[in-house]
């Protein structure tokens, strides 16, 4: 009995860390109406600066470097190929999140530049 209560703790406690999100979804919980329908920050940016992206796109054949700003942001920091099919198919699949935008434009940027950090070679 000491085992089961042992791994279910360790189970729950796994996932409320590593996805919170995605294990409150799947127990059918409700979310917090801004977190389940979390939008891009106006003026933000964070994920077409911070992050480097090796696909081709463009005005950038070659990618971009991480800290460097997309070539198709706007002057308000939207994407200008959001939607359409020339848009890199990792910025189509990232989505943001409160995990990953935090409460400001600083705290997208720490976030995405230490996961950047933590992926690169």
């Amino acid at each position: 009995m000491f085992n089961r209560v042992k791994n279910l703790a360790r189970y729950f406690t796994l996932n409320l860390l590593l996805s919170p999100l995605k294990f409150i979804k799947q127990q059918q919980i409700p979310l917090n109406p801004m977190t389940d329908s979390f939008k891009c920050r106006k003026n933000c940016g964070a994920c077409c600066i911070a992050p480097s992206i090796s696909s081709a796109m463009p005005g950038m054949p070659n990618g971009k470097p991480a800290g460097v700003a997309c070539y198709n942001l706007d002057e308000n920091f939207q994407c200008k190929l959001f939607g359409q099919a020339t848009r890199p198919k990792v910025c189509s699949h990232l989505k943001p999140c409160f995990e990953m935008c935090g409460t400001n434009r600083n705290e997208a940027f720490n976030y995405l530049t230490q996961l950047e950090q933590l992926t690169s070679n």
